[in-house]
């Protein structure tokens, strides 16, 4: 049997807890990505470099096109 992880344990443990409670997700983590997550994960990773984080003086930051004319993503 393999190993459970953080999340699986902790699933486990407050498992009468969430009987009163109510429900919560108990898929399986380890599982083999299909080509459609794929597919879909690829899209995100290439929507997400569009942008880049500035930072201001006070801590705060914000995002801005990489590229101002490229609107193939947006």
């Amino acid at each position: 049997m393999a190993k459970e992880n953080a999340a699986q344990r902790f699933m486990r443990a407050t498992g009468k807890l969430r009987a009163i409670i109510g429900p919560a997700n108990r898929s399986s983590l380890g599982h083999e990505m299909t080509e459609q997550n794929r597919q879909l994960l690829a899209q995100r990773e290439a929507e997400a470099q569009q942008w880049e984080t500035l930072h201001r003086p006070d801590g705060s930051t914000y995002v801005v096109p990489r590229n101002p004319e490229d609107k193939s993503l947006r």
